[in-house]
């Protein structure tokens, strides 16, 4: 009795080995091609980021925009680790500091910033910054994160530290992935998703990714931008 007991045991625990061992290989799979995915498509951004940086800077000259071309701001990456995402400059110069005098003169717009971390009409944004957003031109640069491995083509968004606390028990299921320059929210109605709905719905590609989700999601991404449907 005693004996087919173990034997019962034994063959639940075989079973069970082979069952993580066939995910970890899935697993094993999915990042390597994910990652061949990345670098394709990062060097061919990237290489598109020369002809595409020299409009920009003509545009910036004509319309007089001050500052620099490219913006650098720490997000938090895989594993709550730090790292300086590249963009493409949008807004004026101080704008951290002009949001908040902004939302302190404006109180529609700081309730509307505290339910979706955005505004619709921000008033920061300069004109040739309004033309970079339309076309999601300003993500172009973050195809240098993902060449040097902190971001990928597909992932959650790259969130602020600021927002830590407002991610609430979903934070710790999206750093355990690659933040991306595109994602599941992204093209998903991005404009009119609020915060909570959009952690939730990070956490829901975590929970599905594969290699075809990742491609039907950059599919869909250009065609959105083609349409002209929202920025990514």
């Amino acid at each position: 009795m005693n004996l087919g007991i173990e034997e019962s045991n034994l063959f639940a625990e075989k079973m069970l080995i082979e069952q993580q061992e066939k995910i970890e290989i899935k697993e094993n799979l999915y990042n390597f091609f994910k990652r061949f995915m990345d670098i394709i498509g990062a060097t061919v951004g990237v290489i598109l980021l020369i002809p595409i940086t020299i409009i920009i800077y003509i545009l910036k000259k004509v319309h007089k925009e001050e500052g620099p071309i490219f913006y650098e701001q720490l997000r938090i990456g895989k594993g709550g680790k730090q790292f300086r995402i590249y963009k493409y400059r949008t807004m004026v110069m101080n704008a951290d500091e002009k949001l908040w005098e902004y939302l302190n003169s404006n109180e529609e717009a700081k309730k509307e910033y505290e339910k979706y971390k955005k505004l619709k009409d921000d008033p920061r944004i300069t004109p040739v910054g309004k033309i970079l957003r339309k076309t999601s031109l300003d993500e172009f640069p973050q195809f240098i994160n993902v060449l040097k491995g902190e971001m990928s083509m597909v992932g959650p968004r790259p969130y602020l530290h600021r927002e830590i606390k407002d991610m609430g028990d979903n934070y710790n299921k999206i750093i355990s992935v690659k933040p991306g320059i595109t994602g599941y929210w992204q093209v998903n109605g991005r404009s009119e998703i609020d915060f909570k709905e959009r952690t939730d719905m990070d956490v829901a590609y975590i929970n599905d990714k594969n290699t075809w989700f990742d491609i039907k999601l950059v599919i869909k991404t250009v065609l959105k931008i083609f349409k002209k449907d929202g920025a990514i």
